[in-house]
């Protein structure tokens, strides 16, 4: 075993994690389940048989990753932030064939306690405030909060917004351009 997982953890047969993971307390992880390399699932994470994580990906406390989710390179969400994957469920009525599957692209973030609304993707290096209510697609570098999640800005690579009039980032000197809903770095 490449990875390190806590005496707690349930990792299912079938379950395929990369090396260099870590995996904390009362984690269960399903079979089919997919995680890259160097990922860290904090305590009590539930992870689907149908999720794909890519490398370096960050999960926090109490976070569950049902089926549809797709967490590309090095996401990162935070404490109890919640995905779902059926917009009208019924317990008395089996929805399993109409899962909605939610991508969250490279470098994005998702604050603690934020909702993703299943069948909306998140741009790569997209910024979602704690608490916000995502219920539709976030482009690229985008910084979105609030109920239901709305546009406030822009937001850089290395996480720090960005100015409206100049899209330079004070931290780290990126710059970019708008390019239609997104940006691009030059």
């Amino acid at each position: 075993m490449s990875y390190f997982r806590h005496d707690s953890a349930c990792i299912d047969e079938g379950a395929m994690i990369g090396d260099g993971c870590r995996i904390w307390h009362f984690c269960h992880i399903c079979t089919g389940a997919k995680i890259g390399r160097d990922c860290v699932l904090g305590q009590n994470v539930f992870v689907a048989p149908t999720v794909v994580m890519g490398n370096g990906v960050r999960v926090q406390n109490n976070v569950s990753i049902y089926d549809g989710v797709v967490l590309e390179d090095q996401v990162f969400v935070g404490p109890s932030a919640v995905f779902t994957n059926v917009v009208n469920p019924r317990a008395h009525v089996s929805r399993k064939t109409e899962y909605r599957r939610t991508i969250v692209g490279k470098g994005a973030s998702i604050g603690a306690n934020a909702t993703i609304v299943c069948g909306h993707n998140i741009g790569p290096y997209a910024f979602i405030g704690a608490g916000a209510v995502v219920t539709r697609d976030v482009p690229a570098y985008q910084l979105w909060v609030g109920v239901p999640a709305h546009c406030i800005g822009w937001v850089c690579a290395c996480g720090e917004r960005l100015s409206d009039d100049t899209l330079h980032c004070a931290s780290c000197g990126a710059r970019y351009a708008r390019q239609g809903e997104t940006l691009c770095a030059l």
